[in-house]
This record gives structure tokens, sequence and C-alpha cells, in this order.
């Protein structure tokens, strides 16, 4: 059986799409899976990391700021469309999954012209572009949230979560106290983690900065991921309160100790965080990128906020009102114990297997009809 995968850009499009494969991997072990990515994209990187195939197209987002410099965006358009016909003649697979960026979209479109089941997977509570325009020709629609038929139709609607990456599932089994040791923090204080992607998020470094003294006077510690492009800035600052249980870092590998540690977590809220914030029920103040299409991920907190699962700073505010708000929490273990068991209740686990279920279930279905055809 051939599967193809396609989608990525950003970890919140990636890591959903490698679980999706090593499920179908598990259920189908003598599954031969191929990914399509767009060149220069992290996907081009991690795909084969994880052992996969990856073909990269050359297509590229338009830039809605400036309408003359989409020429160039056109072109490589016109290019990807080529290329992916000539894939998917050379693979010829049984169905083509999507997850949502632009490499989906050329490849997806001609697998649909071609009569190849597709099927699409939206990680946000507002849908991306390439899914929504893919949505009507789709065989089935793997969402994480209520409501998504004003997006697409409802009869394709299969609500499963957001897969959950097999080392961040495995976190809940660790020890707080370990965790906390492991990481170098004191067991039997409170951690908070701060944290802004891989890049990181210069609101949340600001903001974190601004906190300190509350760290500080309430004996409270704090594990600050900086991000690698703004590390030389701030952990000079973490560097002068490292005494006092304030411990910066560009960059953290190790997310499934930190969620086992963290007593409450300041992050952006990107589709994958949010997920894993629910499955491991993990108390946050989510602080949204303003940067994202369509404000999207004030959307996905605001679908948190809604069910008492998280607190919500606008990036407008954040620096002026994250020191009072951590304040506040830390003061009320009864509120942080309740917004991470209401996030917990949110939380899908499975989605991995069922939506490898339904591909695994709608490629041979295929299959079979073109013998039989």
């Amino acid at each position: 059986m051939k599967y193809l995968i396609s989608g990525g850009g950003t970890g919140g499009h990636i890591f959903p799409a490698l679980s999706i494969a090593n499920a179908v991997k598990a259920a189908d072990p003598e599954a031969d899976i191929l990914f399509v990515g767009a060149i220069d994209r992290m996907e081009m990187e991690k795909v084969p990391q994880a052992g996969y195939k990856i073909i990269g197209l050359p297509v590229a987002g338009f830039n809605r700021k400036n309408v003359l410099k989409n020429f160039k965006v056109l072109l490589k358009l016109y290019n990807s469309i080529r290329l992916a016909k000539k894939i998917l003649k050379e693979f010829n697979p049984d169905i083509a999954v999507g997850v949502g960026g632009y490499a989906s979209g050329p490849i997806l479109k001609a697998a649909q012209k071609k009569g190849i089941p597709t099927m699409l997977q939206e990680q946000n509570s507002y849908a991306g572009v390439t899914n929504k325009l893919l949505a009507q020709k789709a065989n089935a629609i793997f969402v994480a949230y209520d409501g998504m038929e004003r997006f697409f139709p409802a009869e394709k609607i299969i609500k499963t979560g957001n897969p959950i990456r097999k080392n961040i599932k495995d976190s809940e089994k660790i020890d707080k106290r370990k965790a906390k040791e492991e990481l170098g923090f004191d067991p039997d204080k409170l951690l908070i983690v701060a944290v802004g992607g891989s890049l990181g998020a210069r609101t949340i470094n600001e903001s974190i900065l601004a906190s300190i003294p509350v760290f500080m006077k309430n004996d409270i510690n704090l594990l600050w991921q900086t991000g690698k492009q703004y590390a030389k800035t701030y952990l000079p600052e973490a560097e002068k309160q490292s005494k006092s249980g304030i411990k910066a870092v560009p960059f953290i590998d190790r997310m499934d100790l930190v969620y086992a540690a963290a007593d409450l977590i300041i992050s952006r809220a990107g589709a994958a965080t949010i997920s894993e914030i629910q499955y491991l029920g993990v108390p946050s103040i989510l602080i949204p990128s303003p940067n994202v299409a369509e404000d999207h991920q004030r959307k996905n907190a605001e679908a948190l906020v809604k069910e008492g699962a998280a607190q919500m700073l606008l990036d407008k505010d954040a620096e002026e009102k994250l020191p009072g708000m951590i304040r506040l929490l830390i003061k009320d273990p009864e509120k942080l114990i309740k917004l991470g068991e209401n996030a917990r209740k949110m939380g899908l686990g499975n989605a991995d297997n069922l939506i490898a279920a339904k591909v695994i279930e709608t490629a041979k279905q295929n299959r079979k009809e073109s013998n039989e055809g």
C-alpha cells in the first residue's frame, strides 16, 4: 500500500504528519510512505531524520503585503503543480493526506483531479487557507475543535484531536519531582516554564523579564527558553539571578521532562502546544502570536479559556499584565489545579491511531476498486 503525506512549514504541521505516518506504519508494517514538502522548509530536515523519504516542491506562500512580489510565487506554484503531477505518476499512491502548509496544496489538488482519495488534518480552531481550498473534494477532514463546519462540509468532519508526539505522551509517566531534579531545580519549589518556540518570542521574553521580581519575591523557580535568536539578549539577564532558581536556555530538547516538571507553562498558542497541554493537563497562560494567518492562535487560546482550561493574555498586554497574573495564580493553588483538570478534559490522545485507521481503510478500498475496475 502506498501512502502520500504532504504539508509542513512549521512544527505544528510536521509533527502531526510524522505521528500519522508512524501510526500508519505500526498498523501496516509494509506501508510505502512518501512525504511531499516545501523546499527550504524544516520538513526537509525533520522528515528524513524520522526515517521517511521526502520530495520538496518549490512552492511558497503569497505575499499579502506586497502584491508585486507574487510573480515569483506564481512561477513557483506553476512549477510545483508540474512536479506534483510527475510525483503522482511515478509514486501512484493509494491515498494522499494533507496536514496543511503550502506544499499540500499542489500535490493534493493534483491527486483529487486524478481521482485519488484525499484526507485532510486541520490542527487549528480556525482552518488554514490550503485546507479550506481542498475541503470540497476531500474524502474526510480530521479536526481537533468543535464548530469546524464553519469552514468544512459537516458530513466530512471527523473530530479526532491532534496527533501528539510519542515522547510527549510518555512524559505523563515521569515523576514530577524527578523531572524537576533532572532539569536542575529544587523539587520542593513551584516551577514555571516559559517557552516561545524554537526561535523564541520577543513579547514572551520581555514579559518574563518584567516578571522576574515576582519569581524572586515568591521564591519560585523559572525555566526560561529564550529562543536562539534572543539568547544573547536575555541569557545574561537570567544569569544575574541564577542563584535564585532562574535558569535560561536558548532551546529545550527535552520537552517531555519540561511537561512532567512544570506547575505552570507560559507559551504561544500554536496547535501542537495546545494539544500537548490538553493531553497532559498542564496549567497554562497563553500569549497568542499576533503574526499568524487569520489570528488563529488567539482563536485556539479562546477555545481553552471558554472551558476554564487556560488563561490568556493578548500580545499587546502581556508585558504589563503577566507579572500580576502570575502573582494571582501562584497564590491560588486550587485555580492552578482546576486549569489543568479542565485542560485534560479537552484532550484527545488517540488521534494518530484514529486517523491512521481511517486512512488505511480508505486506501484499501481504493486499491480494491482500482483492481476491480
